[in-house]
């Protein structure tokens, strides 16, 4: 917008300007010329009576005492070659005869040419015996200044009109830009209030930004608020009935009782994440990421789990741990369970650092790679439908990245297998 508010004001300037230029030197030329006109009349009218009073022997003479700075005046006894008034010199014709009316039975001729950069004015006058009155102006009669130098210097002030302008309009269009920034943040961290300033419109466009903004803040505590209340109300009978399976004497019927339990808990854990009602948002701070993954091999190695690490043995990076060891863990779950071992590979780059987790199971077809990270989806052909939860373990993931800032893709492997990597940009917070 900014660019489009200069582009506007620079045009407008611009053709001010030319049509200015134009109108003003149309009018000095008219000026100069009727100025000029109205001279080079008055001294052919007395040259040429003084010329007609002396003897033809004296004329030549006279006529070298009648030359001026101005005017050079000769006296011939026939008309040079190819003197004849142009159409570009009429309107200065038109005015030396109207300022002197009897040159016009003189048959009086002008003819324009040049002097390097000067344009002079060539004539003669007849005499009434024949002869010619020569004459030629000395100085030039007009030149339109149209060089660099003027149009820069008449080009300043438009400048510096739009360089101010430019600075007021940024100045007044800065409250819109804080208005995108904020509406960039919606939904990511809490309410980011923009001051109401600006033109009337834009105030009352901030103003229903704002009331817009709190309300949808307050529709997500009041769903987050709920679903905490709801999660906390069915764990504790999901808890007594864990205490009354053990008194459940048939060994088949506890260990399918104990996994339909375990079932709806990990459902429970996992919507409550999805839908962030687990309590307030957690905090970013520096950890060190790569004995994170190093901790969560360790960890599914002690559950019998292959679950290898391969990166540095340290590297910092500024994160929110517990939402990432979350996707982490999902991400292994999942290699994991269709593959029966997963690599978590820690890669620091110039841009950023990739978290991979590599498996070599049967993958996943290419039409549902992006399908796959949407909430409550199962692949039934790619996958099987054996597991817990409601299909929130991507989503979850995806949502982990983006809250850094991040990107999440999978990818097949050439050979077989799937990586799911987690690309974590580098900015001035985890540098």
């Amino acid at each position: 917008m900014v660019g489009r508010i200069f582009a506007v004001l620079l045009l407008t300037i611009l053709v001010e300007f030319g049509v200015s230029t134009l109108l003003y030197e149309r009018a000095s030329q008219f000026s100069v010329r009727d100025d000029e006109a109205r001279r080079l009349a008055e001294h052919l009218v007395i040259a040429r009576k003084l010329l007609v009073e002396q003897p033809t022997d004296r004329r030549q003479q006279l006529a070298a005492e009648l030359t001026t700075s101005r005017y050079e005046i000769q006296w011939m006894p026939s008309l040079p070659p190819a003197l004849r008034t142009q159409p570009e010199l009429d309107r200065i014709y038109e005015q030396v005869l109207l300022w002197e009316p009897s040159l016009a039975a003189a048959d009086l001729r002008l003819r324009l040419t040049s002097q390097g950069r000067h344009a002079l004015i060539v004539g003669a006058l007849m005499l009434p015996d024949g002869s010619w009155l020569y004459f030629r102006t000395r100085e030039q009669v007009h030149q339109a200044d149209l060089g660099s130098a003027r149009i820069l210097l008449a080009l300043a002030p438009a400048l510096a009109l739009i360089l101010i302008s430019g600075v007021l309009v940024r100045r007044m269009l800065q409250p819109m830009r804080r208005l995108a920034e904020a509406a960039d943040k919606v939904g990511t961290t809490g309410i980011h209030e923009v001051p109401e300033e600006g033109p009337r419109e834009l105030r009352r466009v901030i103003n229903a930004f704002n009331r817009m903004q709190a309300r949808i803040q307050r529709l997500i505590a009041d769903r987050t608020q709920a679903l905490a209340a709801v999660g906390h109300d069915m764990r504790t009978p999901l808890a007594r009935l864990r205490l009354r399976v053990d008194g459940v004497a048939d060994p088949d019927v506890h260990a399918a009782i104990d996994a339909d339990i375990g079932e709806m808990e990990a459902m429970i854990a996992s919507l409550l994440a999805f839908l962030g009602g687990e309590g307030d948002e957690e905090k970013p701070a520096r950890v060190d990421l790569a004995v994170l993954c190093a901790t969560i091999a360790d960890d599914n190695d002690d559950r019998g789990r292959t679950v290898e690490y391969d990166g540095p043995s340290h590297f910092e990076y500024v994160i929110r741990p517990l939402m990432m060891k979350r996707a982490l863990n999902n991400l292994v779950d999942n290699a994991v369970h269709y593959a029966g071992q997963a690599c978590i590979r820690l890669v620091p780059g110039r841009d950023g650092v990739a978290l991979r987790v590599e498996d070599k199971g049967p993958g996943i077809p290419v039409e549902d790679l992006e399908r796959v990270t949407q909430p409550f989806v199962r692949l039934d052909t790619a996958r099987s439908r054996d597991t817990v939860g409601f299909g929130l373990g991507l989503s979850i993931v995806a949502r982990a990245t983006e809250a850094e800032g991040g990107r999440f893709r999978l990818v097949n492997r050439d050979g077989g297998g799937l990586c799911a990597e987690i690309f974590l940009p580098h900015d001035e917070r985890r540098g």
